[in-house]
């Protein structure tokens, strides 16, 4: 275990979310500036367009939170509109297959939940490399649950 991260450890797509918080910020302003610089406008209609730039803001920031935390204990997958704590025990397989759009968690209950803080849109190559550390530490986690439940 000693070439795998110490814990915890944090995995998010850093250029994509990169890229969403700045759109956020710019498409906020300029909808806002927009809002102050056209003339004729009430000051319900000038609020209209604010809130419009900042609902869009939140919507973007919500797709830039997600990520995958692992920690001693577990794994916290943050998606989208979710957030599920996983102990060790229940990954059993991680999975990033070419073409996938995301890692996938292959779970005990049978189930398969995506985790898409480790995806390989823009910086395959760290996807690959963050999907095999998290498959490294949930190997290592079942290993020493083996060691425990033998001994």
């Amino acid at each position: 275990m000693s070439d795998l991260p110490n814990l915890p450890v944090t995995f998010r797509p850093g250029s994509t979310r990169a890229i969403l918080l700045t759109a956020a910020v710019a498409i906020f302003l300029t909808i806002s500036a927009v809002a102050l610089l056209l003339e004729g406008l009430g000051p319900g209609e000038r609020m209209s367009f604010v809130v419009t730039g900042a609902l869009i803001f939140w919507v973007l920031a919500q797709l830039a939170r997600i990520k995958v935390v692992a920690d001693e204990s577990g794994v916290t997958v943050v998606n989208i509109a979710s957030r599920r704590r996983l102990e060790w025990a229940e990954i059993l397989q991680v999975n990033l297959r070419p073409g996938d759009p995301w890692v996938f968690l292959n779970l005990s209950d049978g189930t398969s939940l995506p985790a898409l803080g480790i995806q390989p849109g823009i910086a395959r190559q760290r996807a690959i490399a963050d999907a095999r550390t998290l498959r490294a530490l949930a190997e290592a986690h079942s290993a020493v649950r083996l060691g425990e439940d033998q001994g």
